[in-house]
């Protein structure tokens, strides 16, 4: 949620959306709330001994980051953070 707020504040994000499965947790943070979301952070318990719980997916779907530690996989977006503050 600090991620978000920055990104809120930095312009960037306007909406967010939460989803919780059986096997699964998933926060899509959307530029505008009418469109896909620009990155979806899930959490997949299941996954914690393989590949990592964690997953930075694109707007496309793909999977641009896969980890054990969240600060880690949100790594990508927080570049494009002081990418966004420099402008």
């Amino acid at each position: 949620m600090d991620l978000y707020g920055r990104m809120v504040s930095a312009g960037h994000w306007r909406d967010y959306a939460l989803h919780f499965g059986k096997d699964v947790a998933v926060f899509s943070a959307f530029r505008r709330a009418a469109e896909r979301p620009e990155y979806r952070i899930e959490k997949r318990p299941a996954l914690r001994h393989r590949q990592g719980m964690w997953a930075l997916v694109g707007e496309a779907g793909a999977v641009l980051k896969r980890g054990q530690e969240l600060a880690g996989v949100l790594a990508p977006v927080e570049r494009k953070l002081v990418r966004l503050i420099e402008k």
